[in-house]
Order: C-alpha cells, then structure tokens, then sequence
C-alpha cells in the first residue's frame, strides 16, 4: 500500500504552515504502508502540476492532501471540491483568480472518495476534535482537493483521495503524528 499525502508551504504572512508541519512529521513507512510525503506551492495552477508529477511517479493507491484552515478549532474533513477559484488574497506567485473554473472540462463538484464520516469518528473518538467540512473554501485547498479528485475521477482512476483541513491550535508534534497515524490506519482498515 502506497500513500502520497500533501501539505501547503507558508503564505500570506505566515511563516510555517500546519499542514507541512503534520504531513513532515509522520515516518515514511507504517508497516506494510509507504508513505510519500510532498511539500506543494501554495499557488494554484503550480500546486496541481506538483501534484500530478508526484501521482505519475508515485502510483499511490491513496492521494491524502492537508491544508491549513486558520478559523477553525477542529480537524475537518472536507466533503466536496468545487471547480472554482476565487481568491480572496494572492497566493504566492500573486495570482487572485476571481470565479475561475479550475477544469473546463471538469465536473461542477466531485466529493472526497475517503470514508469521511469513519474517519471524524476515529478522531473523535480518540479525543481529537473533529468534523466533516462541507466546503474546502475557492483558495488552493479547494483547488488542490479538486485536481486531486478530477484525476482520480479522469486518468488515475484507481486512487482514493481526500483532503483535510488543519488548524493553527494543532501544532505540537507528537499530537499531529498521532492524528496523522490515526488517518492513515483508518483509511486503510
């Protein structure tokens, strides 16, 4: 079993960003389980190419994208990407895309293929705040969280993948790893 999973690189005027801290924190094997973890640009058309290289070189059986959701008090797993951008800030090559389509030839929506509900459970239920997110936003984590379901909808079509949204409260590293441990057996139990 092979996972690919994603965290952002710092933007705006931040200067670290959770979910590159959780996805670099985790080992790179689990038992049976490879794990390959990718550093992408918070930019929107360069995050998807990094993507869609590391999923050509990889031929991961899951795709796990992380992003950074600085409002929110929880974990959240993101039910559905939209197929627009529409930034509200720059990303950081200074692109502000304003109502976008990401594909043209994508579909208006498509929804994470992971057990969302099983997975806000484990981590409930192992004290972990969690929740499912009904919207990934129209900044790069949705845009990443569409790419990464279009292609698994379109050319891969034998991944699963999702996306989360981290939160600033969730920085130390041994919480992150067992959050991150908790995911990945999950998905895979």
């Amino acid at each position: 079993m092979k996972v690919l999973i994603t965290g952002f690189d710092s933007f705006g005027n931040e200067t670290i960003n959770p979910s590159n801290l959780a996805v670099n924190s985790l080992p790179d094997s689990i038992g049976d389980i490879i794990i390959k973890k990718v550093t992408i640009p918070t930019i929107f058309k360069k995050s998807s190419e990094v993507l869609e290289k590391y999923i050509a070189e990889f031929s991961p059986n899951i795709v796990i994208c992380v992003g950074q959701a600085g409002g929110r008090d929880k974990i959240t797993v993101e039910r559905v990407a939209i197929n627009i951008d529409d930034a509200r800030i720059p990303d950081n090559d200074n692109n502000s895309p304003i109502d976008e389509k990401i594909r043209q030839d994508g579909e208006n929506a498509y929804f994470s293929s992971l057990p969302i509900k099983a997975i806000v459970e484990t981590l409930i239920n192992n004290n972990i705040p969690a929740a499912i997110s009904n919207t990934a936003g129209t900044f790069v984590c949705n845009h990443i969280m569409y790419e990464s379901l279009y292609l698994a909808n379109t050319k891969y079509t034998d991944i699963e993948t999702g996306f989360y949204s981290y939160t600033f409260l969730l920085k130390s590293k041994l919480k992150i790893n067992r959050i991150l441990l908790l995911w990945t057996w999950k998905l895979l139990s």
